[in-house]
């Protein structure tokens, strides 16, 4: 059974920075292109950072281009989002997942970006 288990989160002062990470589990990992979404209270999720299950290719939402870094580690079956120059407007839960299973969604990790 696929599982995601995001993680990393926290409060941060606005300029600082996070690496938040998700472990997935229960499907061939290396196979499959990971996206980073992110909700904030009272709006629609959000998408993030996509990445192609070799790395090779990644995208990012207008919202955080040139301040966020989406990679993976296909041994550990992890993907990582290293976040810098965080703003308020960062402050969300973050979530991954995978189009392989589109409705399938973990616990999420909160991301506080507060003075």
């Amino acid at each position: 059974q696929a599982e995601f288990v995001e993680s990393g989160g926290g409060l941060v002062q606005p300029g600082g920075s996070l690496r938040l990470s998700c472990a997935a589990s229960g499907f061939a990992f290396k196979d499959y292109t990971m996206i980073w979404y992110r909700q904030a209270p009272g709006k629609e999720r959000e998408f993030v950072a996509r990445i192609t299950g070799s790395g090779a290719v990644t995208n990012y939402g207008d919202s955080v281009k040139g301040r966020f870094t989406i990679s993976r580690d296909n041994h550990q079956n992890t993907v990582y989002l290293q976040m810098n120059s965080l703003k308020p407007e960062d402050t969300a839960v973050y979530y991954c997942n995978t189009p392989l299973y589109p409705q399938l969604w973990g616990q999420g990790t909160q991301v506080n970006v507060s003075s």
